[in-house]
């Protein structure tokens, strides 16, 4: 079960673009564009005068504008940190999965405790780019094998 990373902020910083500040300690940038093109109900998005007034929500779970349009965060911090070529806890989950690795298993293979494991699973703690190349290292070691 994901544990999504909270918003802290949010400012706009282009055309269909946002900066988002985590929980993390990241700053990750988003492009909408595709989102707005393909859900209909973000269509309003695409007026610069009305994506302008996002705000973060309350808590953090997510991003509000007027008229009940929101996004939440689980899904903007997998799309930030996909569109910045990151991995993200639910695909480090399915890498998990796909190679049939137990936490404990999982952390042995990539020289690591099982709690960070946890944690970058979970989206608790952000996964760092070698923590990435690492998981591609393992496939490539064990398909060499």
């Amino acid at each position: 079960m994901n544990k999504s990373p909270l918003i802290t902020d949010v400012k706009v910083i282009g055309k269909m673009r946002l900066g988002i500040s985590w929980n993390t300690g990241e700053v990750l940038a988003v492009d909408l564009t595709e989102t707005v093109k393909q859900v209909k109900a973000f269509e309003l998005l695409a007026n610069s005068a009305f994506f302008s007034k996002v705000q973060v929500e309350e808590w953090g779970h997510g991003l509000d504008w007027p008229d009940g349009l929101d996004i939440g965060a689980d899904r903007l911090y997998d799309l930030c940190r996909k569109q910045a070529g990151l991995l993200s806890p639910d695909v480090f989950d399915e890498w998990i999965k796909k190679n049939q690795l137990s936490l404990s298993t999982a952390a042995d293979a990539l020289g690591m405790t099982r709690r960070m494991i946890a944690h970058y699973r979970s989206g608790s703690r952000p996964i760092p780019k070698t923590i990435q190349l690492a998981c591609i290292g393992y496939e490539a070691l064990k398909k060499a094998a």
